[in-house]
């Protein structure tokens, strides 16, 4: 459990990164709300929402699915869904080629795992 805990705060952390990346940048632009119709700002901002839209919902799978699966298993979705979050974010802003691909493909992988686990360990419980 250790390194789930270890990535949702690193997770957080690079949340906490693309935010301040958003307001300098608007600083930078002038651009008080919105995104002003620049595709810089534009990917900006969907780069930190997007992590806000899909990173805690996962988390979440995952640490429930620690109930029922071993720490491996954990560990693995855990730096996966890290790894495919970076990516995303280096793809968004333009850093890291293919990162946008790829990291959609690990947190989409990651998130679906995770689903399908819970599904199957919620078959196999009984209600009292």
């Amino acid at each position: 459990m250790p390194v789930f805990f270890v990535c949702a705060g690193l997770l957080g952390l690079l949340a906490v990164a693309l935010a301040v990346n958003v307001g300098l940048m608007r600083g930078r632009k002038r651009i008080n709300l919105g995104d002003g119709g620049d595709a810089e700002m534009q990917a900006a901002v969907r780069a930190h929402g997007n992590l806000v839209e899909f990173a805690p919902l996962t988390l979440l799978m995952i640490y429930m699915a620690s109930d029922f699966y071993g720490f491996g298993l954990v560990a693995a979705l855990s730096v996966l869904l890290l790894l495919a979050r970076l990516l995303h974010a280096g793809g968004m802003l333009g850093l890291i080629p293919k990162g946008r691909l790829l990291g959609t493909l690990g947190s989409a992988a990651t998130l679906g795992t995770a689903s399908i686990l819970l599904a199957i360990a919620g078959l196999g419980l009984k209600q009292y």
